[in-house]
């Protein structure tokens, strides 16, 4: 392939391993940050994964001859309802363009550096890319922060509410800066990485616990920098405004059910009805005005309701009969057609019969 001078979304990274000049590792690119580039490998921990790696290891980051080299490379687009809303919420806590002199950024627009938008370009950071920076498509906005931040920091294999917090805080600290603060809120081995260790730590803690930690680790980190006191009161409230909405998903996804975790799609096309009380049904009442009329007079001496031949002469042997004729009638035809126009399945409900 053909030599590139910057890194590129899905070019091929080509890395050392030891002293060995014949022994090295491949891996398509995604990103870096903070001195750590990000592969996709086919065998990284003997598994197909995203992983970190020292960028003093690349040796060399090529391009397929064969492929003309888009202006702007797609990024992946992650078909999730939840990035939609984390990236929202990021993009209104960065804000629109600025170039503060203490910002260490630089130029930045959207939360995009005018380093990181020349990374993603392919070219070199001038004051005509800081022009085109200040009007980014909003396509290239979502594809850097797919690729540079949501999946570097595995914000998929979180739940969401943590999803939508550490993404947040890959964007503001770093991918690595995030990982580690992330593993520090739930107690175990710092390492930058996401793997069974940290997955495993985060799933033994309860994640109010996890969200509330992991801002205060954020909060720690941020009164730490020298820049503190120009962008300290800003920094405290995001992190209070990304706690607030965290819960808030925390609150909303723990209430879900297996209906509501439906795409819309499949709830508008379900065809299975919410149940309702038997008691509003018209064929279990049918049934139960054919069974009184036709059982009760054998099985009445038994529950205490003694019709006597006495009582029938009384009340004259036709009217009995009619009356019988009738409720059996009346409750066959309710059931029947309670039974046709049934669409709910039934459901208990507790009561209480006095007698």
């Amino acid at each position: 392939g053909a030599p590139l001078q910057e890194g590129r979304l899905g070019a091929v990274a080509v890395l050392s391993r030891g002293s060995d000049p014949n022994a090295g590792h491949v891996g398509f690119l995604l990103g870096e940050a903070d001195g750590q580039i990000y592969l996709l490998g086919g065998n990284q921990s003997d598994a197909v994964t995203v992983a970190a790696f020292p960028k003093a290891r690349l040796l060399d980051v090529r391009w397929p001859l064969e492929t003309a080299v888009a202006e702007t490379p797609p990024g992946p687009a992650p078909d999730s309802r939840l990035f939609d809303e984390a990236l929202g919420h990021v993009l209104e806590m960065e804000g629109g363009f600025s170039d503060d002199p203490y910002d260490p950024g630089g130029p930045t627009n959207r939360g995009i550096t005018l380093a990181v938008y020349a990374a993603w370009k392919g070219v070199d950071a001038d004051a005509r890319l800081k022009e085109q920076l200040k009007s980014i498509p909003d396509r290239d906005v979502r594809a850097i922060y797919a690729s540079r931040y949501w999946a570097p920091a595995s914000c998929a294999q979180l739940a969401p509410a943590l999803a939508f917090v550490h993404f947040d805080a890959a964007v503001n600290h770093g991918v690595v800066g995030a990982i580690r603060l992330l593993q520090q809120a739930v107690d175990t081995d710092v390492d930058g990485e996401i793997g069974p260790l940290t997955l495993g730590a985060i799933a033994r803690r309860p994640i109010e616990a996890t969200l509330e930690a992991y801002a205060e680790a954020r909060r720690a980190r941020y009164r730490a920098l020298p820049h503190f006191w120009r962008f300290g009161r800003g920094w405290l409230r995001r992190v209070d405004t990304t706690l607030t909405r965290a819960r808030e998903i925390a609150a909303r996804t723990a209430s879900w059910t297996a209906t509501e975790q439906k795409e819309p799609d499949d709830m508008a096309t379900s065809t299975t009805p919410a149940p309702k009380w038997w008691g509003n049904s018209m064929t279990i009442w049918g049934a139960a005005v054919t069974a009184l009329s036709t059982v009760l007079p054998a099985l009445g001496p038994v529950i205490g309701v003694d019709i006597t031949a006495d009582l029938i002469r009384e009340a004259g042997d036709k009217i009995i009969e009619t009356t019988q004729a009738i409720g059996g009638l009346v409750g066959l035809a309710m059931t029947i057609y309670g039974r046709i126009r049934a669409t709910q399945p039934l459901a208990q409900r507790e009561m209480t019969l006095k007698l």
